[in-house]
């Protein structure tokens, strides 16, 4: 699990992310980066999965739940790149990432915080 002062929960600040407008696309995975950090503070990170991809929960969360393991060992490996530079970053989940593997999730994680 994502430690505490890593996870974004207000939805004030999903929607400050959102506005940013800073975003990219791969494999049924989208990462929204907020506004750059001027202090040291740790980056907030949150992931969402729509209702409108899957109606049903379980598969909304087992999304939500490889999204956010694959982030946690990419934070634990130091594997990150630029995406420390940020306040917030969102995840969102997309119909296209319903029936992949978590080795396919992880490395479209991976690419989008390279791209950052």
């Amino acid at each position: 699990m994502l430690p505490k002062q890593f996870r974004l929960k207000k939805r004030s600040a999903f929607k400050a992310t959102y506005k940013v407008k800073n975003s990219s696309h791969k494999g049924g995975v989208t990462l929204f980066a907020g506004i750059l950090k001027k202090e040291d503070y740790p980056t907030k990170v949150g992931f969402v999965v729509s209702k409108k991809v899957h109606k049903r929960a379980v598969k909304r969360n087992r999304i939500k739940r490889l999204m956010r393991e694959s982030y946690r060992l990419l934070l634990k490996d130091g594997c990150l790149g630029n995406s420390q530079k940020y306040l917030s970053l969102v995840f969102v989940g997309t119909d296209a990432a319903l029936g992949k593997s978590f080795v396919e999730i992880k490395s479209n994680v991976k690419t989008l915080l390279e791209r950052l």
